[in-house]
């Protein structure tokens, strides 16, 4: 159902915000805590739903059956497909695509477009790009300007380098590839279909599909003791 209209912004008024928040409950949304709970006139929820407390739904939300959203998420001027699910994270203008799952502490930016069932782990960022069905980029990357294929892996540490001080570039990264831990890929790039690249690699120039690409220096290890140069309490 949609939120009824006020004059002023509803989540500046109780009565009006308890209001709305009990019209959702009588359409078949579950709100966790009322009082925790903050829908903006406009949003739209459907049966089934859960709120968790501190949810903040704003703008030109929509909340699709059988989501779970929260506790503590923002979400604004965004789209949440059926059965998604959104923990402790912040939703700007961003689409979340059915069974997707995003957070704990994700990050959408406005032009992220995410799954169907894609998993956004905790500390990711997206900006204005598409990740498709069932990537799992699980934790601390950012992922702007691209374009992820279906069942990609994208590892800790990733970073879409998109911006060259002057202009933005775009990363393609397509289905099936492995992305390792602490990875640069430096736009434009694109990475083929079920490649690899290894963790800590800095890649610069497009990878092939299903290749390996290995952009880091070899490991040297020196002789000598771990005393030399150290000093140790005794």
């Amino acid at each position: 159902m949609k939120a009824k209209r006020d004059e002023r912004p509803a989540e500046l008024d109780p009565t009006t915000r308890a209001a709305i928040v009990r019209a959702l409950v009588e359409h078949g949304v579950m709100v966790v805590d009322p009082d925790r709970t903050y829908v903006g006139e406009g949003v739209e929820v459907a049966p089934g739903t859960v709120l968790y407390p501190g949810t903040h739904l704003r703008g030109r939300t929509s909340v699709a059956s059988e989501c779970r959203i929260g506790p503590d998420t923002w979400i604004e001027d965004s789209t949440i497909e059926p059965g998604a699910t959104v923990r402790y994270s912040v939703v700007e203008g961003s689409r979340v695509r059915a069974g997707s799952n995003v957070g704990p502490y994700a990050h959408l930016r406005p032009g992220a477009d995410i799954g169907p069932e894609a998993r956004i782990g905790n500390f990711v960022e997206v900006k204005a790009a598409r990740i498709e069905h069932g990537v799992k980029a699980g934790h601390l990357a950012y992922i702007g300007d691209a374009q992820v294929g279906p069942e990609a892996n994208i590892g800790a540490g990733t970073v879409t380098c998109n911006y060259d001080g002057a202009e933005k570039h775009r990363t393609v990264i397509e289905s099936g590839a492995f992305i390792g831990s602490n990875t640069a890929l430096v736009a434009p790039v694109t990475i083929g279909e079920d490649a690899v690249v290894a963790a800590g690699s800095t890649i610069t120039d497009d990878v092939p599909p299903r290749s390996k690409a290995f952009g880091r220096a070899r490991q040297v290890n020196k002789p000598g003791t771990s005393e030399e140069g150290t000093s140790h309490d005794r």
